[in-house]
């Protein structure tokens, strides 16, 4: 096991529970640039999500920021199709093209939150239409369980543009979302025998992002510079967005 691989999951985990993410992109982003095995990519990658964000969920349950009958909404369409795509056999090429195409989409996501009408306060007074954000987290489902990410990275803007909610909300329904997708998108590896599972290799990984992910979830994000976090992240996923792209059409 490579210690700075520990290492960067850890802070990875860290970092993005502060805000409801289970780091699903940048795990994917940091194993691509290791060389990893694709199969043992996504299954490390969903296995890191569910035990990031389970600590999560449970604290914004607790502290009243998980709507639950919005998060059921959102998660609807998205839990039976993240089975599906994790179903769904992929030859190399187009697995790393999906991956780092959606490697990039995240980080350009990644900087739009630092625009300042990303953060407006506004939240939406009417009820949201069930339909429309059901078949959004239904698409973002799917492309969660083919590409090992969470799929909270293409959510949470969505939901902040939309004024869904507050923004703890929005991270509370972040957190569910990623987990329960992380959990579909496991099962649809089990059912067709394609979870890989290297003891030596994600076993520390995942102790890496639990200890990480609970000193996160009980840290204000303003204990870190925020903002520059997000660039540095964002430009790490770009690069290797980019890099598989290259690599998928050598």
């Amino acid at each position: 096991m490579d210690y700075q691989l520990c290492l960067l999951f850890f802070i990875i985990a860290l970092v993005y529970s502060t805000a409801g993410f289970g780091g699903g992109s940048s795990y994917m982003a940091i194993m691509a640039l290791f060389g990893i095995n694709m199969y043992l990519m996504k299954s490390t990658a969903l296995l890191c999500n569910i035990v990031v964000v389970t600590g999560g969920v449970i604290t914004f349950y607790k502290q009243g920021f998980l709507p639950l009958k919005k998060a059921l909404w959102i998660s609807v369409a998205s839990v039976p199709l993240a089975f599906l795509g994790s179903y769904i056999p992929l030859k190399e090429h187009t697995f790393f093209w999906i991956l780092g195409t959606s490697l990039i989409i995240s980080a350009l996501l990644m900087f739009y939150r630092l625009l300042p009408l990303y953060n407006e306060q506004k939240v939406q007074t009417e009820t949201p239409s069930v339909y429309k954000f059901s078949a959004a987290g239904g698409f973002i489902g799917g492309l969660s369980g083919m590409t090992g990410i969470g799929g909270g990275i293409f959510l949470s803007p969505l939901l902040k543009l939309a004024h869904f909610d507050t923004a703890k909300n929005i991270a509370g329904l972040s957190s569910f979302f990623i987990l329960v997708n992380s959990i579909a998108g496991i099962l649809g590896q089990l059912s067709r025998k394609q979870v890989h599972f290297d003891v030596l290799f994600t076993v520390p990984l995942m102790i890496c992002v639990i200890v990480g992910g609970q000193i996160g979830t009980r840290l204000s994000a303003k204990k870190f510079s925020e903002k520059w976090v997000t660039i540095a992240t964002a430009l790490l996923v770009c690069y290797a967005g980019i890099r598989l792209l290259m690599n998928a059409n050598a």
